[in-house]
């Protein structure tokens, strides 16, 4: 058996799918078990409709995924197929693509990092923003061959680590826990790595729409609440955690405590 295949489905465990999920049932018999096969099984655990059949789910539950590719990403099914090289989060990469293929959809479909969120897909949520080259780009509107030769840095790739006690968090994913500037976290990945950028933007001296003195010699800018509402304003929250967001780069950026907004009643 191939390392990539997964084992044969016993009688059981076909019985459990004709059972609970007879539309997919074809499908996983053909091409084997996928991510989104394990996650609705969770989602009928979690409904407690699995309790009569428990042994047999959790059997499932702790096989290997199916990760083959699937055939219409093929290079040989590929209309446009170009051969794109570039390094992902200190990675080298090395994929064939369809010449129009988004890094946003390269990101998350071939590479596997889903931390960058497809929001509108239209280049207007700020949510897919990722840092390439040290600038930040909406890699929904971005071509992932126009990366070829390129340094991609997506928010998997910003704290120091791997796992557990070992990982570093950036200060400002930091600063983000500290003033919860996020509720449902959606829009977060894109509004950190636009924070990031937005910090070295102002290091190197990069003026903004509200700067008071564009003539005046360009140096590191010190970033007032409306300079970094101004530079945030691609990113859209729809929870509307602003105040907590701003608070948050302005704590990183000054390097001082900056006091929580958020009150308790």
């Amino acid at each position: 058996m191939d390392e990539h295949e997964s084992p044969e489905l016993t009688d059981d465990e076909k019985r459990l799918f004709a059972d609970l999920m007879p539309e997919d049932l074809t499908e996983i018999l053909d091409t084997g078990i996928h991510r989104r096969h394990f996650l609705k099984l969770l989602s009928l655990a979690g409904g407690g409709i699995l309790a009569a059949q428990s042994a047999v789910a959790e059997q499932l539950l702790t096989r290997p995924l199916s990760e083959t590719v699937p055939s219409d990403l093929a290079p040989e099914s590929l209309e446009n197929a170009v051969n794109v090289a570039f390094k992902v989060n200190g990675t080298s990469r090395k994929l064939t693509v369809d010449s129009r293929m988004t890094l946003l959809d390269t990101l998350r479909e071939r590479l596997d990092l889903t931390g960058s969120k497809k929001g509108c897909d239209h280049g207007q949520c700020g949510a897919c923003t990722v840092i390439v080259n040290g600038h930040r780009v909406l890699s929904c509107l971005t071509l992932a061959a126009s990366c070829e030769g390129k340094t991609v840095q997506t928010i998997e790739g910003l704290a120091q680590g791997n796992t557990g006690a070992t990982v570093r968090l950036h200060p400002v994913q930091e600063a983000f826990l500290k003033h919860d500037g996020f509720q449902c976290g959606f829009c977060t990945p894109g509004q950190i790595c636009s924070a990031v950028a937005v910090l070295d933007e102002a290091k190197n001296g990069h003026l903004s729409y509200v700067t008071e003195n564009v003539r005046q010699s360009t140096g590191p800018v010190k970033l007032s609440n409306e300079e970094i509402r101004e530079r945030m304003s691609g990113n859209i929250c729809r929870c509307g955690a602003y105040p907590n967001i701003v608070a948050a780069i302005q704590e990183v950026h000054s390097g001082k405590p900056v006091e929580q907004v958020f009150r308790s009643v």
